[in-house]
């Protein structure tokens, strides 16, 4: 597995973002000045499989796309935060190796049959090309819930496109889609480390109910929704805070 990955930063402790479905570890760039002010150390966010410029699995589950980044984890010394799709793989790295904390924003908690049917028509789907990468920006910001959050000449968006042969379609591999979903109390559960939830406020896919029902801290970052680390990424300092920083 090749994976691509940007970071920075010195020292330790490490940090390892991860980003959620659909998106590329260019979401996270927006955090350069608040990882430059909180973080002590390095910090690393690669695109996850089948995403942007890292390649395609045979199969996604969380215990697949988990044990493809496990490799940048620096045991016992190393937070993991991840949004969404790339919350739940936090949780499933911090439950297969030793990290110090993790923080698990955004996750979609509970699903429905008619939910999980849609997501596996998804994965189902042929590549759409399309002739203009006006039209594959609008698809990928669609795709990753990046619409209204990121202008489509973006460079996250790029990020995110892949031109052959004068034509474009999403890096996305959409088989990725059909990865279920998550047993997020048997995941908790199996963590020794520190576990946090957080969700914007405004963010459909979970409540804060859902999350308390785990039995574990929850944040709740106000006036932003889904993607709270695009929307406002100087609230990222609370989540930095909950990993020890």
């Amino acid at each position: 597995m090749t994976l691509r990955v940007t970071g920075g930063g010195t020292g330790e402790p490490l940090l390892l973002l991860l980003h959620g479905l659909g998106a590329t570890g260019d979401v996270w760039a927006g955090w350069e000045s608040v990882l430059a002010e909180r973080w002590p150390g390095r910090w690393v966010a690669p695109d996850l499989p089948g995403h942007g410029g890292s390649g395609p699995l045979a199969e996604y589950t969380f215990e697949a796309l988990a044990a493809a980044v496990q490799p940048l984890v620096e045991p016992g010394r190393t937070a993991v935060l991840g949004h969404s799709l790339g919350g739940v793989v936090a949780l499933t790295v911090a439950a297969q190796t030793s990290v110090t904390a993790v923080v698990g924003l955004g996750i979609k908690v509970a699903w429905s049959a008619d939910e999980l049917d849609r997501a596996r028509g998804l994965a189902s789907r042929p590549v759409t090309w399309f002739d203009s990468r006006d039209e594959a920006a609008a698809r990928y910001l669609k795709v990753s819930g990046l619409a209204g959050l990121l202008e489509p000449g973006d460079p996250a968006v790029d990020a995110g496109l892949h031109q052959e042969g004068g034509r474009w379609r999403l890096a996305l591999d959409g088989r990725a889609f059909g990865v279920g979903a998550p047993d997020m109390a048997g995941l908790i559960a199996g963590c020794s480390a520190t576990v946090t939830l957080a969700r914007g406020e405004h963010d459909p896919m979970n409540s804060d109910a859902q999350l308390a029902g785990f039995g574990v801290p929850v944040v709740t970052l106000p006036g932003v929704g889904h993607n709270a680390h695009v929307a406002s990424p100087g609230l990222g300092g609370t989540l930095l805070s909950a990993l020890g920083a």
